[in-house]
């Protein structure tokens, strides 16, 4: 699907890994180039013609993000440099000043450290608690296990809405609507979501969203941040500079612009937000639905044919995205992403940022990442390399 738009695909590599990053399509790079080339300026400084373009082009992407994830103004989209960046404005910009000891927050094992490290660092500071929801035995989080790691104590809850090792695709609503009539802000980490499905920011009873461009077509170094407009008011930035003030003066007055202006200090990723706007604009022609069933076909074949091989064990038979973990018997992952690079499949091996997981016994696999520009043809052709690999490897041994 769309293959030709991404140029890297005509070169003969299959591409696996789209959970750590996507391909970027011609028309994203051409945005890039646009701006560096056309109307290089500034944005909210100038006067002149080409900086009120880019004024337009730049916040044309907020309401872009706003009817993409369904949130209710585009003073609730803050542009961030991703995922890492939003989840940490979130935590030292809000729940600094929100949480009090003896508070809980909820998180999951198979949480991405960006949304895990930032809530330990807060807590050893305030003294809240961290309370892991359980995960059962294909480390996926059900409604029942969250609900019984609920407490009177819980004031947060943050979640991945599909995780990133085994894809575990939660009940991002029936979650985000309990946690609304029951006074818990809800985070949700939407880095593998996004790119995928629709989010529906406002049905979905979500508070805080955090996510990045370069996992969904877009640019590296850019991502959003969308808090309810009702909770802007406590949200403090964490960075300071030129474009997040109206003024200041020597005795140490400071005016605030309005936000979200104040939440993005100095120069921001300008060129890469206007790419994340062409990449929405891809995604949206292609229709995230369609992106959805197709890559649930192609989980669904990927399955089929790897379960055919008796020395492969897959940790995730039955999640719903487009993630496979997998372990070859005998040799290591990292060994077997090495070899399939020999016949030019990128896949991701180790424990992608979630080294919780080692706790419940699910360390160092293979991952494959599925995406809409992956086919049938490139997942047969990499079983026929998983195929011979233990021969490969009896041969190097001897």
């Amino acid at each position: 699907m769309n293959r030709d738009d991404f140029l890297l695909l005509n070169t003969g590599v299959i591409y696996f890994d789209n959970a750590a990053t996507t391909l970027k399509p011609k028309c994203v790079v051409d945005s890039l180039n646009d701006y560096y080339l056309k109307y290089s300026s500034n944005i909210h400084r100038g006067m002149y013609d080409i900086a009120k373009t880019v004024d337009l082009l730049y916040e044309r992407v907020r309401f872009v993000v706003k009817e993409f994830v369904h949130c209710s103004s585009a003073k609730e989209v803050i542009f961030t440099s991703g995922t890492t960046a939003s989840i940490n404005l979130l935590v030292f910009g809000f729940m600094k000043y929100y949480l009090k000891p003896g508070d809980e927050v909820l998180l999951s094992k198979a949480e991405h450290a960006s949304n895990i490290l930032p809530w330990l660092v807060l807590a050893k500071e305030i003294g809240f608690i961290i309370k892991y929801v359980p995960l059962n035995k294909e480390y996926k989080l059900d409604y029942e296990s969250f609900l019984n790691s609920v407490s009177s104590n819980t004031k947060v809850v943050s979640l991945a809405a599909v995780t990133n090792v085994v894809g575990d695709k939660r009940d991002i609503s029936r979650i985000g609507k309990y946690c609304r009539s029951h006074n818990i802000l809800f985070h949700v980490d939407g880095a593998q979501s996004v790119p995928h499905e629709v989010i529906n920011f406002n049905l979905d009873c979500i508070d805080f969203l955090s996510f990045s461009g370069h996992k969904m077509c877009g640019p590296t170094g850019v991502g959003c941040f969308i808090i309810r407009e009702d909770l802007i008011s406590m949200l403090q930035p964490v960075f300071y500079g030129g474009g997040m003030n109206d003024d200041f003066s020597s005795d140490s007055n400071l005016v605030l612009a309005d936000p979200p202006n104040c939440y993005e200090a100095g120069t921001p990723p300008i060129a890469e937000v206007l790419g994340l706007g062409a990449a929405i604009d891809y995604l949206n022609d292609i229709g995230l639905d369609v992106i959805s069933k197709y890559e649930e076909m192609l989980k669904k074949y990927l399955l089929e044919k790897l379960s055919s091989l008796s020395f492969v064990k897959i940790f995730n038979h039955s999640t719903d995205s487009g993630i496979v973990s997998f372990k070859v018997d005998g040799i290591s992952s990292n060994d077997v992403s090495k070899c399939l690079n020999d016949f030019h499949i990128c896949v991701r091996a180790g424990n992608h940022c979630s080294k919780l997981l080692k706790e419940d016994s699910l360390s160092s696999t293979v991952r494959v990442s599925l995406y809409f520009y992956n086919t049938i043809l490139e997942i047969d052709y990499f079983i026929s390399i998983l195929e011979i690999l233990p021969n490969i490897f009896k041969v190097v041994e001897s």
